[in-house]
Order: C-alpha cells, then structure tokens, then sequence
C-alpha cells in the first residue's frame, strides 16, 4: 500500500494546481484509483502464494508443478482461486471444492487494505460513497480474477470462470467496503451512528456468534489434545520432511477455520458428514475410510453416545451451548436497548437469532463441499439445516432471555425512547418560551411553584407568580 500512496500522491504532486478538483473531490476518477489497488492486492497476494509454490518446487520439483516455473506460476494462480473459494472441475469427473478458509484471509486482509487506501487516497468523506469505492476496487479485482480462471487451466482441472469473476467480486465488495468504513471513523462511533434498536440488533448478534465461535474453537480443540496420539501418528506415517512438514503445518492451520465452523454445527446439533451416508453429530457417528489427513484425527470414532462415543453429560452439555448463546445475545438486546413495549423485546431477539442463523448457515455451507466424485461428494455441514436450526434453537433463547431482562429493566422504572424524550423536552421548552406571550417572563400558578417558604397548609388562592428565568443573569453576568 505504501508504493500505491508515492505512485498517486507523486501524480497528484506532478499535476497542475488548476486541474485538481475542488470540494475535497480527488483528482484522478475513483474507478483509476480502484484499479491500482485491485492490482496491487492481487499482485501481493500471487508473489506471496507464489513464494510458497516455489518453495514447495525446489524442495520437491517432481511433485506434480508441471513443466518448470511455468508450472508453479500456474500452480500459484490456482492457489490464489482456492483462497477465493473457486471450485474446479476434474478431467476425470466430479468437483473439488472442499478448501481451507483460512486461506481466505490473504486475500481478505489485502482487500481490507486496499479499500482503506482507496477511499483516503479518492478523499471519500461520506460513508454512503463508500460503496463507490467498494465497487471501484471490485469490479477490476473481479477481471483478474477471470483472467487468472483463465491461466489456471490444465489438462487435469478447470477452475471454474463464473465463480472466479463472482467470488471476487464480492469478497473485494464486502472486505473493501469493511476497509473504507473504517478509515472513516473508528468501530465504537460507527456503532454509535445506527439507531438504538439496529445497533442492540448487531450487538446482539455478535455476541450470540462470538460465543459459539469459542464453544467450537473449545470443542475442536479439545477433540485434537484427545486425539493427540493419532494425530501424531498420521503426521510420522506421510513423512513429509522438513519442508513437507512446514508446509503441511501452514494448511492444517488454514483449515482452522473449518473445524471451528464443523464444531459449531456439531454444537447445533445438525452435525457434518464426510463422504456420502455418512454422519457426525452429538445423537450418533456413522464413517467410512478417511484420507490420511493429520486433522481428521480429531472426528470421533465411536458409533455414539457410550463408551466409543461422546457421553450422555458431554452430548447434553454440547447442545444446550447453542440456548446459552441465544441468552447471551438477549441480554445484550435488551442492555444496549430495552423498550417500554413488553412485546417487541422478545421480537428482537428472536430478529438476533434469525441473523446469526443467516451468518452460521452461509460459514457452513463455506465449509465444505465435495472432494472429487462418488463417495466424497457430500463433505462438510449442510448450510440450508445449520442456519434453520440456529434460527430457531438461538432464536427461541434470545426472545425469552430478552423478554425477561427487560421486564425487569421496565420494573426499575419507566423507559423512554431517546428520539421521543428528546421530542419531549423539546415541546416544553417551546412551551415555556411561549407562555410568556414574548416576554421573558413565565406564569405559573402559586401552588405549582411551592417555595420552601409555604407550609403545607397553604393552598391555591388564585394568586399568580411571575418568574424571570433571566433574573440572575444581567448585563454583568450576575
């Protein structure tokens, strides 16, 4: 990004003080802008993947790269698709589209960046413009895209070019608009910018999601130190060597992601399956032969529930993790925005646990995919089943933690809307400025003023008291 600042500012520098625009617009077309970042993201991200192809090519130059560096600049494309999401379709038959989502990060990271430099180089001022620069930087990141389908042909495996150009651009939308926002203001006051309900809305589900997010961290986690003796086992038996075994540790870590999000499903109930018939879940375990992949080590071995499998505790404890975050995120509804409506709380969180469900269901159906052909066609959780159940199991807990919470907040006192109270205050003062027909001077009754003079025998005698709210402010600011 810094090469990026000294090629626009140097340009910017070089032009005439009368060709640059006024009103704080920049001096060269966004969609220019955009394309350098696009170019310097995708650039990045090739010599970075392309470092790895290489390392791999000199460590072992027969191990399927092709025909030299054409082949591992190939490979390398390839690879860039992968992070991208970008399944391919075999000469042979079937598909492969079961990749590591942590390699979603390179380019994510590179786009965020990239986003943040096009909306401070393009002097961006509005969030509303911000998708202009989204839109600016995706649209040539996604013809890259296409043009890197293109090269990443061989006779073996075709990368598919719709999803290259769509799954570009979209990663380049949501990360690159991500970028931009944040270059405008720091989280807290972007947070502080939506209304109260919307914003009790997003915190809420954020905090319903984090806490599944650790609960299959935990859950995984704790599968692989089980499984510890296994998976060493498998790691001696490929004997990749010390660069082998580098690069293998560097995919078992992008495949992190994916086991956090299987766990996940696994906490919901639904589970995974890994090859067709075949199911991982808290109610039972039904698999078939595995690949020799270090990771799976972690998948139970047992049929179910008993001595092979999970015990009946650890299932009950497993699936009531999915209500605890659903409690979670109702108390966060109602803290950041309870309502003096006793039936909208509920509502509201029932909405939270429909958005988690919305975001669980597109991660799972991320998470997987197939594997090739015939058996390994059905590999990962099913997204359409992960969100419904999110929806409802999550769902059903926010509503009725959320509703309880604010019960009790309306208990503690009457609660008024902000817009409304400050509507409120508002037609008061405008009243008290009125009553006194243009004149500074305010009439109330005598009762209504009570003075610690009058005891409490005292009554209303029809008796008027003029207050001068400007009475202890004269000229000489006494």
């Amino acid at each position: 990004m810094g090469v990026m600042s000294l090629l626009v500012d140097g340009a910017q520098r070089a032009a005439p003080e009368g060709s640059r625009r006024g009103g704080g617009l920049p001096s060269q077309p966004l969609i220019v802008i955009g394309a350098v970042a696009a170019g310097w993201a995708a650039a990045i991200g090739l010599a970075a993947l392309t470092t790895l192809v290489l390392i791999g090519w000199i460590a072992a130059p027969h191990a399927g790269f092709g025909s030299g560096l054409p082949g591992v600049f190939r490979t390398a494309a390839q690879l860039w698709l992968v992070g991208h999401h970008v399944s391919f379709a075999l000469h042979g038959g079937g598909r492969i589209g079961m990749f590591p989502l942590g390699l979603v990060v390179l380019p994510g990271a590179l786009l965020y960046l990239a986003g943040r430099w096009v909306v401070r180089t393009g002097d961006v001022a509005r969030l509303r413009h911000v998708g202009y620069a989204a839109v600016a930087l995706a649209g040539p990141y996604s013809a890259l895209a296409g043009a890197l389908a293109l090269i990443g042909r061989t006779p073996l495996a075709v990368p598919s070019l719709w999803q290259a150009v769509l799954a570009a651009f979209l990663l380049a939308v949501v990360a690159g608009g991500i970028g931009g926002v944040r270059a405008l203001a720091p989280w807290r006051r972007l947070l502080g910018l939506l209304p109260q309900r919307p914003r009790s809305l997003v915190v809420g589900t954020l905090g319903t999601l984090a806490v599944l997010t650790a609960a299959g961290a935990m859950l995984a986690g704790g599968s692989v130190a089980v499984h510890i003796g296994t998976f060493r086992s498998m790691t001696s038996g490929l004997a990749p060597g010390f660069v082998g075994g580098l690069l293998l540790l560097l995919l078992e870590l992008a495949f992190i992601p994916n086991a956090i999000v299987w766990a996940v499903a696994y906490l919901l109930g639904p589970g995974f399956a890994f090859g067709y018939g075949t199911v991982v879940a808290p109610t039972g375990n039904a698999l078939g032969v595995l690949p020799m992949f270090p990771m799976l080590a972690a998948l139970p071995s047992g049929p179910g529930p008993g001595p092979g499998g999970a015990a009946g505790w650890m299932a009950f404890a497993v699936l009531a993790m999915p209500y605890l975050a659903g409690v979670f995120g109702g108390l966060l509804i109602v803290r950041i925005g309870p309502t003096p409506r006793v039936e909208a709380a509920p509502l509201w969180g029932f909405t939270c646990g429909g958005a988690a469900g919305l975001v669980t269901g597109a991660a799972a159906a991320f998470a997987g995919g197939p594997l090739g052909g015939a058996r390994l066609t059905a590999i990962g959780p099913s997204g359409w089943q992960v969100g419904l159940v999110t929806m409802l199991e999550v769902g059903v807990a926010a509503a009725i933690s959320a509703g309880i919470a604010n019960w009790f907040a309306i208990g503690r006192g009457p609660i008024e809307d902000a817009a409304a109270g400050s509507a409120r205050r508002g037609a008061a003062a405008s009243g008290a400025r009125s009553s006194g027909a243009g004149s500074p001077c305010a009439v109330v009754p005598a009762a209504a003023a009570g003075t610690a003079e009058t005891d409490g025998d005292t009554a209303d005698d029809g008796h008027r008291i003029y207050l001068d709210p400007w009475a202890e402010s004269d000229g000489n600011g006494t």
